[in-house]
């Protein structure tokens, strides 16, 4: 009885199908009754352009950003839909549900939803038997990655609405016994209204004991009126727990855009900027910040304002030692306080004055400087052509030119246009480029000990190109002892602000003078090449000359993927069997 039940069920359940499978085919059948000509139009393909723009942009609105970025290429049509802002509000509030509404700029929608899927923060860490790039955790409540600042042992990253996040790190032991980052396992919101941060500018995350934070803060109306005032403070924060030790509150007449940090301990000074362009300083002993008790800062004028009223400070860069000022019309001044970072900056102590540490110097640049990179003794600057240029200490090789030699100004490395970040560590720089396909890569130089140098653990004196996939929308990077970390967020308003040189000066030669016949020969390249013939000539064997001629070319002065083909094309010649058999032992005269 159980087995006919069952039959009969089976038989009922394929009968009901054939039925619905016998409507399906009626209803895709045509019709008999149709003539050529209807036939003819059924057939023919029918246009997007007759479906409604909404319906079109909802449909839309479905795909992947790269692909609705992709389809706005193929033709004018989709152009205008894809680039719709009912198509981007739609995406924004797929990829981040809990941001309703954000009016900045032209095309609030787009910018929002493109910050918010290209945001990501990048890490490879040096030590350990892994050597991949990985993602840290990504805070949904964060309108895309404005900028980041390692500490000891977590990161701290500020978005474009003034949320500062506290991404808190996972520690685990390596095969080797030491302490590594693995990734930033959880996060949480350490305050909201942050303008900028800033912690100890040297190098080594082991200093960054505490965080200060430039926001802005609604304070209480005063006794007797009912309006609340918007004014300006400072928050100090322990880097370990995020909790708030100090407070200093401005008057409300005084607005800030940006804080740096310079000094020791014991007298750390803040430097703060407003928007007018003055620079203002305070000094705090960060040995009592801990302490319950409060005490009275002097807020003053720095000397650079003081001295220099004309000026208008745009940016500030600062290291344990020094500070580095950057005008709107894209002059440079400098204010050092050690004579050891002097001589290594400047070659000299001609000019110091150990008695006044703020008197600001200025530097000679042929062009208007951008943005600029300040290591612990030596600098780099990007001026408005993309031209970089290294000054300082160039002990292991960081300042890229090829060599081992100091340099008391401003020397243009001539192979590298148009970065997109510029960083300066201790003994070593790092710069970001975009290459011809619109991919990035990362070129690094100096001292490779410890893996800084990721494929080249002897250091290079020339940027080279380093073994990491950089993410499609880097934008900036730091690197610390432990972790090199890079940062991912495209914001559609930023254009491009570099300038095409003019046809005299392009190659950066130096434009020949009235009268010479003869061409020029800038740098001595003709004098540098018989000395490099020379010293290959001077090699006795065939191997010496090999790796002498490696050695020459990370000196010369090439782009990094003409560099790359050559010590590539060096060693395929060394590896064949005729350049390494007994015979060829003995060189040609």
């Amino acid at each position: 009885m159980v087995r006919r039940s069952r039959r009969q069920k089976l038989q009922k359940l394929t009968r009901l199908c054939r039925q619905e499978e016998g409507l399906r085919v009626k209803r895709g059948c045509p019709s008999c009754s149709l003539e050529a000509g209807d036939e003819k139009e059924r057939r023919d393909p029918i246009s997007v352009q007759l479906f409604p723009p909404e319906l079109v942009e909802h449909i839309v609105s479905f795909l992947p950003v790269k692909d609705v970025v992709a389809l706005g290429q193929t033709c004018h049509y989709f152009h205008e839909v894809c680039d719709a802002e009912g198509v981007w509000r739609r995406i924004c509030r797929r990829l981040t549900p809990r941001i309703r509404d954000h009016r900045a700029g032209a095309r609030p929608w787009k910018r929002a939803a493109i910050l918010n899927y290209t945001k990501g923060l990048y890490f490879q860490a040096f030590g350990g038997r892994r050597r991949c790039l990985s993602k840290s955790v990504a805070p949904m409540l964060a309108h895309g990655y404005r900028r980041f600042l390692p500490t000891k042992d977590h990161v701290f990253i500020l978005d474009y609405v003034g949320t500062l996040f506290f991404l808190k790190n996972a520690l685990v032991s390596s095969t080797l016994g030491q302490i590594q980052w693995k990734r930033a396992c959880r996060y949480v919101v350490l305050c909201r209204g942050a303008k900028d941060f800033a912690s100890d500018p040297r190098c080594d995350t082991v200093y960054r004991k505490y965080l200060y934070v430039l926001a802005t803060r609604e304070q209480p109306p005063v006794v007797g009126t009912t309006d609340s005032r918007a004014c300006d403070c400072v928050e100090v924060y322990l880097q370990s727990s995020g909790q708030r030790v100090f407070k200093m509150t401005f008057h409300h007449s005084m607005s800030f855009k940006q804080i740096v940090l310079v000094g020791q301990e014991t007298q750390r000074a803040l430097l703060l900027l407003t928007d007018e362009g003055k620079i203002y300083s305070l000094i705090v002993n960060e040995t009592q910040l801990d302490q319950p008790r409060s005490y009275t800062v002097q807020l003053a004028l720095r000397k650079v304002s003081r001295c220099l009223p004309h000026l208008r400070v745009t940016c500030m860069a600062s290291n344990q030692s020094s500070t580095l000022y950057i005008t709107d019309q894209g002059g440079v001044y400098f204010e050092v306080h050690t004579p050891g970072v002097y001589r290594d900056l400047f070659g000299t102590l001609q000019a110091f004055d150990p008695l006044d540490h703020q008197m600001p110097l200025a530097l000679a640049l042929p062009a208007k400087v951008l943005f600029c990179a300040l290591g612990y003794n030596h600098l780099g600057l990007v001026d408005e052509f993309g031209r970089i240029f290294m000054q300082g200490n160039n002990r292991y090789g960081q300042l890229g030119t090829g060599d081992k030699m100091d340099r008391g100004e401003p020397t243009q490395v001539r192979y590298l246009q148009r970065p997109i970040a510029l960083w300066c560590g201790l003994n070593h720089s790092l710069v970001l480029s975009q290459t011809s396909d619109f991919n990035k890569e990362l070129l690094g130089c100096g001292c490779g000990a410890g893996g800084r140098l990721p494929g080249w653990p002897k250091g290079s004196a020339s940027f080279v190109k380093l073994h990491i996939k950089v993410p499609l929308c880097a934008c900036s990077l730091c690197s610390t002892r432990e972790c090199l970390y890079m940062l991912s967020s495209h914001d559609i308003e930023q254009c491009p602000v570099y300038r095409d040189l003019p046809a005299g000066r392009v190659g950066g030669s130096p434009e020949p003078t009235q009268g010479a016949g003869a061409p020029q020969d800038p740098g001595g390249t003709a004098q540098a090449c018989e000395e490099y013939l020379s010293q290959i000539h001077s090699c006795p064997t065939l191997q010496d000359r090999m790796a002498k001629m490696k050695e020459i070319v990370g000196w010369m002065p090439l782009m990094a993927a003409q560099r790359d083909f050559f010590w590539e094309a060096l060693d395929m010649l060394q590896k064949t069997p005729s350049g390494s058999g007994p015979g060829t032992s003995t060189p040609e005269s």
